[in-house]
């Protein structure tokens, strides 16, 4: 028998049906909840609102699972590539091997970059914020790459469906989106701007870009590009955040990809949400300024009175861990041994996880340290500034972002177009 869910309201009953997920979980259908009762909900935050019915990502924050389109997030990270990750996020299974040499070949074909693009990066101040330049860049490239058939080479000459135009829309963000954000780094360092090396599969390019240095020879290390491979891996969707809200809402309105996604930058760029792993470091380097007295922080972390907070650790979702951070942590081991990196805020960051970890307090809370607590060490790691942490996020996030609103769009989901409670003055007259 159908569930359903009876709600009580000005001596009339009304049921509304109850649908069940692929993972049982359950949700009240009250599409026609206005219509039938004049009612609406009432949700601040939309924690209890769910918006759309998707089959891109699995998240249980009670027991600590995350699986995309089906697979389990420590099973991709050991065993596939980034770019093998992307193919399934968007495209809904793991590509065969050539599936994924078409797809890395089609990306390598929309590696350049225009010039008047290049123009208006560098009209941006050195001081100018990475995200801000990202989010600009990305909703110039609308105006950089219009789909037109003439602009279109890898497709059949026929004409172009809306599938083509989708996929050469994903193929030209995907190959366009780790050089500008390589160029952001650039410029923080006062580097020359780098180009894609087609001869490196994609996680390797993105490090190549970032890492070169001029009159040198490029040495790829193994720890750094499996390091970012997990980290690109780990950020590549996280169901219903902020900023992927935001990418859906806005192409809800038939806003193009690239608009939509330029809009969830923005979302992302906000300190409670993209910005969590540059907390960690600056808290890090906030006690490392006051003495390096980690006893006086954890204990003030525990006084309720006080306003420190121990920044990576908990998880507004996941409430008794993140499964991310037990896959990341092993990353981080291995790029700070392997580095050999002698730097005191980092050894701060590994002895307060050495002792919340063992520590009563946080075990009953269970606040244990999260993905941002480890992949800004390993940002830290690397010599990314901690105002690039979030576009390192960004690059990350991408495939989730395409994939959410290609699924929206594919979908036909309504304009999104939430209610309020109006509690402001009632009528009044000019006198």
């Amino acid at each position: 028998m159908d569930k359903s869910a009876k709600i009580e309201y000005n001596g009339k009953s009304y049921d509304f049906p109850i649908i069940t997920g692929s993972e049982n979980e359950e949700a009240i259908d009250i599409n026609k909840l206005r219509a039938e009762t004049g009612l609406i909900t009432y949700d601040p935050g939309y924690k209890n609102t769910g918006h759309c019915i998707s089959n891109i990502t699995y998240l249980d924050g009670e027991n600590g699972i995350l699986r995309y389109r089906g697979y389990s997030v420590d099973e991709l990270c050991e065993k596939k590539s980034f770019l093998d990750v992307v193919y399934l996020l968007i495209f809904g299974d793991l590509p065969s091997s050539d599936q994924l040499t078409k797809f890395q070949n089609d990306i390598r074909e929309e590696a350049l970059v225009d010039e008047d693009l290049k123009k208006i990066f560098k009209s941006f101040p050195r001081s100018a914020h990475p995200m801000g330049v990202l989010s600009s860049l990305t909703s110039a490239l609308i105006a950089f790459n219009p789909l037109n058939e003439t602009k279109i080479s890898i497709h059949d000459k026929k004409g172009i469906t809306e599938d083509d135009k989708m996929y050469m829309s994903t193929v030209r963000l995907l190959s366009k989106f780790p050089i500008i954000s390589s160029w952001t780094l650039r410029k923080i360092k006062g580097l020359p701007l780098n180009y894609s090396n087609n001869k490196l599969s994609y996680t390797e390019n993105i490090a190549y870009m970032m890492f070169a240095l001029p009159n040198r020879e490029y040495i790829q290390n193994d720890v750094i590009t499996n390091a970012l491979n997990t980290l690109l891996i780990l950020h590549a969707d996280h169901e219903q955040n902020c900023s992927t809200s935001t990418v859906r809402i806005v192409g809800s309105s038939y806003a193009g990809l690239y608009a939509s996604i330029s809009a969830g930058i923005g979302a992302l760029w906000g300190r409670l949400h993209g910005g969590a792993n540059q907390a960690v470091i600056e808290m890090l380097e906030l006690i490392k300024n006051d003495g390096s007295d980690i006893d006086k922080y954890i204990s003030k972390a525990k006084d309720k009175s006080d306003p420190f907070r121990l920044m990576g650790f908990g998880h507004r979702v996941y409430k008794n861990f993140d499964p991310r951070a037990k896959i990341i942590k092993k990353a981080a081991d291995q790029v700070l041994n392997d580095l050999g990196i002698n730097d005191p805020v980092l050894d701060i960051a590994k002895s307060i996880e050495e002792k919340a970890l063992n520590d009563e307090y946080f075990i009953e809370k269970k606040l244990y340290p999260n993905v941002d607590f480890y992949s800004g060490i390993i940002y830290r790691a690397l010599g990314i500034p901690t105002e690039m942490f979030t576009v390192m996020f960004a690059l990350g996030r991408i495939p989730g972002w395409i994939a959410q609103w290609k699924e929206m769009r594919d979908s036909n989901n309504p304009i999104g177009r939430p209610r309020q409670i109006y509690n402001g003055p009632t009528h009044r007259t000019i006198s």
